[in-house]
């Protein structure tokens, strides 16, 4: 089943929204469906291939679908110098995009962090492995059925989490940098960091969920404000 079912069922929203708080707007839209972009936007892409504009526009159809399900009006995401969404004032999100389908949450600025990644179901391949996986992921693996499926969930979960770190970090940094645990009977996630990414201490754990549906695997992560706030607080 392709990404083009998730979203003729509509499956694609409901599933993500259960990844996330309930107070959180989702998004989704094929790719190519989008429509004209904001001017700002347009600006953004203007250089870019056909296929990437396409991609582009369709996440931040997604990201004003997000908004207007928050009650707030739909606003231009243009692309800051560090390629990562400028929310409108007020607002925070994450936006991401495979194959066929575009998808994004928001919330209201002051609530939390979300990081949102959507990737292939399909297992990873193997020479990727250990660039994404560390030594405790990858025993963890080995113990399960199609390993290198779980180890595509692994590079979806550090994705997904990374983005919801890095509004309050603004740091790049690689896969090593984070260590992930799976339960795969809860549908939960523990991305834990390795070393001190301020203000993140290291050993500082960031929660999410996860989901397999319509070929895609999904993962979420939700940041709320009063831990930031308490990392900042302890000097991380």
């Amino acid at each position: 089943m392709g990404a083009e079912a998730v979203l003729t069922k509509d499956s694609a929203t409901r599933t993500v929204a259960a990844l996330f708080p309930p107070d959180t707007g989702v998004g989704a839209c094929v790719i190519g469906q989008a429509g004209p972009m904001p001017g700002v936007e347009a600006a953004a892409m203007a250089r870019a291939v056909p296929a990437r504009r396409a991609e582009f526009a369709a996440g931040r159809h997604a990201a004003r679908q997000a908004m207007v399900r928050l009650g707030l009006p739909a606003q231009p995401v243009p692309m800051g110098e560090d390629r990562a969404p400028l929310w409108p004032a007020g607002v925070t999100g994450s936006i991401t995009h495979h194959g066929a389908l575009a998808l994004a949450v928001a919330c209201r600025a002051g609530t939390r962090t979300l990081g949102l990644d959507a990737e292939p179901d399909e297992d990873l391949p193997g020479d990727l492995l250990d660039q994404i996986c560390d030594c405790d992921e990858r025993d963890w693996i080995a113990g399960c059925d199609r390993p290198l499926r779980w180890a595509r969930l692994v590079f979806a979960a550090k994705e997904a989490a990374y983005k919801c770190q890095y509004p309050l970090s603004r740091t790049l940094f690689g896969f090593d940098a984070m260590t992930v645990r799976v339960d795969p009977v809860a549908g939960t996630l523990a991305a834990r960091f390795l070393r001190p990414v301020a203000p993140f201490a290291a050993g500082r754990v960031l929660h999410g969920r996860f989901a397999f549906v319509g070929g895609l695997v999904i993962a979420g992560f939700s940041l709320p404000w009063e831990q930031v706030g308490a990392d900042a607080a302890s000097g991380a």
